[in-house]
């Protein structure tokens, strides 16, 4: 058994990240200033978008994107219930009513299929998700949203650097990234919106910072002119330069970070073909590359000794630790008694929430780790 506790996840952070936020701390300029915008000029440059507005959550990105859009009372929104329940918070809490398309078994993400079965004429939006690394087969959905005239916006939470035929995720449309301290690269806290749409991007902007006509960082004066006025009631959801320092530095090894995980999830796959017991999601067939921001599996509790909360425990009992991405949002307590939302109305959404779980995975684990990972299962299930 390991001596040492084995997180799922470990934010890898270097001296020179250090450095960069060292660095803001010495110039005396700390809230959003010259790294905020250097930050999301090399994001969107990164990922090919058109537009970047920096913000202190990808949650906070997803508020002001349906305050933005209008989308209220009387709206619906189609989103998978596998999924994080800040979306589904965000859209509750506009006055919307959050619609749950069942997902694919074994890549956990909707197809056009099971998002056009819940297609209303309510239907104002629909946020599908990028989901472990792996890219929504895109094309579908998108002309799914052009034939229904609502509008599509991808949850990229798990895609940074992930491609889909070819393009980053974030290079056409809207997407919406997390740089939470488990994402491919981290900020501490943060988020990005990213968008073509440049009007759409101005609002996204303007509501950031308590509506004003000008950003918190003016790219001309260099400051925030004394002029500015409210144009519109506002938030305060602006990044601060300690964050976006740590970003771009983040951001200059995300190519080589997802290029470990992706190794480190190749040697997971084949040692695993030898465990019967867990299902490891299936790789997309659509043309599409992953970034691997997590391993989840699926335990066969018609195989194995136990359940799969049982199994998750046995593991931390070995220094081995996981996480759990995600329980079904809609069988969610609040959820459940104010909704009505019952078990059976999302097959393949509930069997996934009851069997899966994420393994470690990052980019300072070594081959070793994986390898007591994978012996641990199997000792879990020997015994």
């Amino acid at each position: 058994m390991r001596k040492e506790f084995l997180p799922f996840s470990r934010p890898s952070v270097s001296e020179e990240d250090i450095s960069a936020v060292a660095d803001v701390l010495r110039s005396g300029w700390i809230t959003t200033g010259p790294q905020n915008a250097a930050f999301e000029q090399q994001f969107s440059k990164y990922t090919g978008g058109s537009h970047a507005v920096a913000l202190v959550s990808a949650t906070a990105a997803m508020h002001l994107l349906l305050k933005a859009l209008g989308i209220g009372p009387g709206d619906e929104v189609i989103t998978p219930a596998m999924t994080w329940v800040s979306t589904i918070n965000m859209i509750h809490m506009t006055g919307a009513t959050p619609v749950f398309a069942d997902i694919d078994r074994d890549t956990l993400m909707v197809t056009d299929k099971t998002v056009d079965a819940c297609v209303s004429k309510k239907t104002r939006m629909i946020i599908p998700v990028h989901f472990a690394g792996a890219a929504l087969d895109l094309d579908p959905l998108r002309a799914l949203a052009e034939k229904h005239n609502f509008i599509l916006v991808e949850d990229a939470a798990h895609a940074a650097g992930t491609k889909y035929k070819g393009e980053k995720i974030g290079a056409r449309g809207t997407a919406l990234f997390s740089f939470h301290p488990i994402k491919n690269i981290t900020t501490g806290e943060g988020g990005m919106f990213v968008s073509d749409d440049k009007d759409l991007s101005d609002t996204i902007r303007k509501l950031k910072f308590h509506g004003l006509g000008v950003d918190a960082f003016d790219r001309t004066t260099h400051g925030r002119s004394p002029q500015a006025e409210v144009l519109m009631p506002g938030f305060k959801y602006n990044m601060p330069d300690i964050l976006a320092a740590l970003g771009i530095s983040q951001l200059k090894r995300l190519d080589a970070f997802n290029q470990k995980r992706k190794e480190l999830a190749k040697l997971y796959r084949t040692l695993l073909t030898e465990v019967d017991e867990i299902i490891p999601l299936k790789v997309p067939d659509h043309d599409m590359s992953h970034c691997w921001h997590l391993f989840i599996v699926r335990l066969n509790t018609d195989k194995s000794c136990c359940s799969r909360d049982v199994f998750m425990d046995e593991l931390k009992k070995r220094n081995i630790g996981t996480g759990l991405h995600f329980r079904a949002a809609h069988l969610q307590k609040y959820y459940r008694e104010t909704m009505g939302f019952k078990p059976g109305m999302l097959p393949h959404t509930e069997w996934n929430s009851d069997r899966i779980f994420s393994l470690p995975l990052f980019p300072d684990m070594m081959p070793e780790d994986v390898e007591d990972v994978v012996k641990a299962i199997k000792d879990i299930l020997v015994r």
